[in-house]
């Protein structure tokens, strides 16, 4: 057996606390976080305890901490941000990174954050946990063994009630288009995993209402045209005082050549066909059940990438093409246009 991977994590508290006790432990044979870095010193010795890490190497200062430690990578779990200053410190020490979504709070910082990472030669995962659920994983072999035939559109909904102050976390309620920063990030990712394409261009609109208990953005409509032509719109709120499609209960849907599929609050996918004379008729799908699921998929990944394996689906050259479609998303609303996420990505990348 290899080496255990030395993991410095940046972030105790919050999501932070799930990664630490939920999400790593089945890995304990193959990395160990050697280090924790959090600002909240409570939250950071409980979560050392957890770990059973030495109080010298417990740090509230971020740069001191990866000064000190000898790590093979850092998995960064703190809000988008502070993203951009993690990144650059991983850079410098040549450490490789497991970050989560988004990339970072500004596209000027995703091109920064991308260039760096690129230039210094390290690897750069991306976590777009919502791809790798055995609901999602299901509706997407539909779509890809050819039951269906060609896809036509793709929409999604996303609505939960976040009316009350601190429901979704009191730093969303605070910061500027939360819903495209924390929510859509992952939902234009799954339209972009289950239509097959890329983003070429998006249109529409994010905004307030007046009785939101939001600063930012929190609502959202925007229609999408994929590089292989399929069309995709999407509808999100964190405002919905109606229908409930939250977390692991979105509601998806795609209309193809031969019928359609949709995966909703139940999380059972169902393919529908409609046969003149006799109606819809509907079929329940044997769902997938992946081995991993979710962020344990993709901690797998990433440390089977390290060890020499191939670059995954939501590394950063990979996922890049998604949080341009949030910063896309963003400026179509600010200027009333469509956006060319395509020529986004293509002026970096080049």
């Amino acid at each position: 057996m290899s080496e255990k991977k030395r993991c410095l994590m940046i972030g105790a508290g919050g999501m932070a606390s799930g990664w630490i006790r939920h999400f790593y432990p089945r890995f304990g044979d193959r990395h160990e976080i050697v280090a924790l870095v959090d600002v909240n010193a409570d939250v950071l010795n409980e979560a050392g305890d957890f770990l059973g890490l030495p109080a010298n190497l417990r740090y509230t200062d971020m740069e001191t901490a990866f000064t000190e430690v000898e790590a093979d990578y850092c998995t960064i779990v703190i809000p988008p941000a502070y993203h951009k200053d993690a990144v650059m410190l991983a850079v410098d020490k040549k450490m490789d990174i497991l970050s989560e979504k988004p990339i970072a709070d500004t596209w000027a910082a995703c091109i920064d954050i991308y260039k760096a990472v690129k230039q210094a030669g390290i690897k750069m995962h991306v976590i777009q946990n919502y791809r790798y659920t055995k609901r999602m994983l299901t509706m997407r072999q539909v779509l890809r063994d050819g039951t269906l035939g060609r896809i036509n559109y793709i929409m999604g909904r996303f609505a939960a009630d976040y009316q009350a102050y601190g429901a979704w976390g009191a730093f969303r309620h605070e910061i500027p288009h939360s819903l495209l920063i924390e929510g859509a990030v992952h939902h234009f990712d799954m339209l972009r995993n289950l239509s097959g394409g890329d983003c070429r261009t998006i249109g529409g609109w994010e905004w307030n209402t007046p009785w939101s208990s939001f600063r930012g953005e929190c609502c959202a409509m925007y229609v999408m045209d994929m590089t292989n032509g399929v069309k995709a719109s999407y509808e999100g709120s964190g405002m919905a005082s109606a229908t409930q499609n939250t977390w692991h209960r979105e509601y998806y849907r795609a209309e193809c050549e031969g019928g359609a599929v949709a995966i909703g609050r139940d999380g059972i996918t169902r393919i529908y066909r409609h046969a003149t004379g006799t109606g819809i008729r509907m079929e329940d799908v044997k769902p997938i059940v992946p081995e991993y699921d979710g962020h344990q998929w993709l901690i797998n990944e990433f440390l089977e990438w390290l060890g020499g394996g191939s670059a995954p689906d939501t590394c950063l050259d990979h996922n890049i093409k998604s949080v341009a479609m949030v910063f896309g998303a963003i400026e179509a609303s600010k200027t009333s246009t469509t956006v060319n996420v395509e020529e986004m990505v293509e002026k970096i990348c080049d």
